[in-house]
């Protein structure tokens, strides 16, 4: 078979670097005929569309398709809409891959179909969050990496021909977050079947946390809580209520865990940058999530309020 892996990017050119290499080093198998990678560049300023045309020799694998910045649902529609894959598989730009990714994604995928009869599935992947530039895939698998999301792009493979009975990705989701999980409702309502596979690990990177990534860090959480009420929107459960924290018990939740805002990213500000200082980011990241929790699920009930929503 033919495989394909759509990869959208955003002014993300050392780490992708990382990343289309990882994929330039994969395994071949019997049931893998060839694949390419498919990098969608969604309007970057840093010079990474110039970067891969200067390069191709680096990147056999790679082609490059450009779009005016839309945001990653656009950029993985436009990737799967001009990919010649018989299978796709979803990663984000900032995940670096073992050299058994490829083989261990369509191998499960492939045990699925044979004992199923038919192709009704998608293999997700591990993902192993790290800071670490230079050695990525140095980084051990911890408690925080293990995720209990239905759908997420930074690591999946799926029959192409299911994904497009699907309908795609959502492009109402334009600012950040929950553009995955809600093509994940519509392929759960489709009786497509998660299959775990821990074998096809990519690792994530991620800066480590500055005081200076604060103002975006709090950005992002009031884009997600918009973009959640837009997910609820078109499946008003109490299933997507709970996984976009849209209920009474995760307001209580936050508030009671902050004190009514009083443990906020300004409290807390000393205390990072002791933490930053001896070199825990990792926990100093963690303390954070408190305030950013509370300020995400006041924004959902604030937009909610606005719209008429409860």
């Amino acid at each position: 078979m033919f495989v394909s892996v759509i990869i959208p990017t955003y002014n993300r050119k050392p780490i992708l670097e990382k990343c289309l290499l990882a994929l330039e080093n994969q395994q071949s198998i019997s049931e893998i005929e060839n694949y390419e990678v498919v990098v969608v560049d969604d309007g970057s300023t840093d010079g990474t569309t110039s970067w891969l045309e200067k390069n191709p020799q680096n990147f056999p694998h790679v082609r490059l398709i450009e779009q005016v910045h839309g945001g990653p649902a656009e950029a993985r529609n436009l990737g799967v809409n001009n990919s010649n894959g018989d299978v796709i598989v979803f990663i984000d730009s900032d995940l670096v891959v073992t050299s058994s990714f490829l083989a261990s994604h369509i191998s499960a995928l492939v045990r699925f179909w044979n004992s199923r009869g038919n192709r009704l599935c998608f293999t997700y992947g591990a993902v192993i969050n790290t800071s670490n530039f230079q050695h990525p895939t140095s980084e051990s698998h911890k408690l925080q990496d293990n995720s209990w999301a239905y759908f997420a792009t930074g690591n999946v493979a799926i029959d192409k021909d299911v994904l497009v009975r699907s309908g795609l990705f959502d492009t109402s989701f334009r600012l950040y977050g929950w553009e995955d999980l809600e093509l994940g409702e519509r392929l759960r309502q489709m009786s497509v079947e998660l299959i775990k596979c821990p074998r096809a690990v990519g690792y994530h990177w991620h800066p480590a946390l500055t005081l200076n990534q604060i103002p975006d860090l709090i950005r992002i959480e009031k884009e997600r809580a918009k973009m959640g009420l837009v997910f609820y929107k078109k499946h008003p459960t109490i299933r997507v209520r709970f996984i976009i924290q849209f209920t009474l018990l995760h307001r209580c939740l936050w508030e009671l865990l902050t004190i009514g805002g009083i443990v906020n990213h300004r409290t807390l500000r000393p205390l990072l940058s002791f933490l930053l200082r001896k070199g825990h980011s990792g926990v100093a990241m963690e303390l954070l999530r408190l305030p950013l929790n509370l300020i995400s699920v006041r924004e959902l009930f604030k937009e909610a309020s606005l719209q008429g929503l409860r």
